[in-house]
Order: structure tokens, then C-alpha cells, then sequence
């Protein structure tokens, strides 16, 4: 598996993002969805990944730089023809040591609460994530998770 930084101008990632916000959107209430589109993944704080094995689109993840020493982790998304079989682990591995190379001390996460967000919670907690209380411009929401992981 090879990861890289993406620039999102290709069909495929374009794809992925929009069924990553589509399915965003039929597990969680409008106003408790959280996912960046295209537009906010370019931002200059977001460091956008792709998950790559030769020319298909394994998954994505991205970096949002919150300050100098805490980051938050937005769009994680594993291609669906691939689901269980390691992308995800990858790619989260590849933030936590990109987080660790840019001299973060924290990393956090926000994440659904409903059952479909449970193989997400479950590895993130694999990677030592710990759930906290809302961090950022995040308030208090049923539906939402946060987690963080001191590096």
C-alpha cells in the first residue's frame, strides 16, 4: 500500500469523498455531521492522504493542523471493495507518525456515536485513543464521540 499526499483533483478521490459525505449524512442528523467537503479538505491547514495499491483507490485520510502541537484527523474512509483488509490501520498509522514528525503532542478525532461508527471507535481505541470531551469548536452531542491520543 502506498500513501501519499493528494491534491483531490482526481476522479476517483472525488468519489470517495462524496460517497464518505453521502453516508455521513444517512447515519447521522444534518446538524452532527462533521465530514469536510472538497472544498474545506483544501484548506491550508488539511494535509489530504490517499491509500494507493498499484492504480486503485484503497481509502483516505486527512490531518487538520488545530495549533503547533495538536491535530485533528478528518476523513478517514476506507473504498468499500476493501473494507477489512488493513487500509485503515495504514492510513491511521501514517497520520499518528506524520502527527509525531510535525511535533504534535495531541491528536484528536471526532466520530459518530451510532452503531455503524462502531469498527471506527473499536480502532481507534486499537491505536490508543481515549475518548474526551469535545475539543476545538466542538460542543456536547449525542451523536458525536471525541477521542485524542497524547503522542
Amino acid at each position: 500500500m502506498d500513501i501519499k499526499i493528494d491534491d483531490l483533483t482526481g476522479t476517483e478521490i472525488i468519489a470517495l469523498i462524496k460517497e464518505h459525505l453521502q453516508n455521513m449524512f444517512e447515519n447521522s442528523p444534518p446538524e452532527s455531521v462533521h465530514a469536510l467537503n472538497l472544498d474545506e479538505l483544501t484548506s491550508p491547514e488539511i494535509t489530504f492522504f490517499s491509500i494507493w495499491e498499484q492504480n486503485e483507490l484503497l481509502g483516505c485520510g486527512a490531518i487538520k493542523e488545530l495549533d503547533k502541537q495538536h491535530g485533528e484527523i478528518k476523513s478517514m474512509r476506507t473504498s468499500t471493495k476493501y473494507l477489512r483488509k488493513g487500509v485503515a490501520s495504514n492510513m491511521l498509522a501514517h497520520i499518528i507518525e506524520e502527527s509525531k514528525r510535525r511535533g504534535y503532542r495531541r491528536l484528536s478525532l471526532e466520530t459518530g456515536s451510532m452503531a455503524s461508527f462502531e469498527p471506527a471507535i473499536k480502532l481507534y481505541k486499537q491505536f490508543g485513543f481515549e475518548q474526551c470531551s469535545p475539543f476545538a469548536n466542538y460542543t456536547e452531542d449525542p451523536y458525536s464521540v471525541f477521542m485524542t491520543k497524547e503522542l
